[in-house]
């Protein structure tokens, strides 16, 4: 997995995660986890090399009622070819 931040220069910034095929399972099972017992979280982890950048990702449960700063947006970049 790389995670890279992007300074937009307004004061808010991008964080792009590419990840490998063979840890799209391990990502998944992960939120499985944490939809079958709320209480839990896990982290992405940097491997702490180079010149620094994001060293911790901590996914969790927020309760229903906490208002929102961010969306998910599975909007594709590039369409399917039919």
């Amino acid at each position: 997995m790389k995670i890279q931040i992007e300074d937009f220069e307004t004061g808010w910034f991008g964080i792009s995660m590419g990840i490998k095929k063979s840890e799209i399972d391990i990502l998944i099972e992960g939120l499985k986890n944490l939809k079958r017992n709320e209480a839990q979280h896990f982290h992405v982890r940097s491997n702490y090399e180079g010149d620094g950048g994001v060293g911790d990702i901590e996914l969790f449960i927020e309760d229903e009622n906490t208002q929102d700063n961010s969306v998910i947006d599975l909007s594709l970049s590039i369409e399917p070819n039919r």
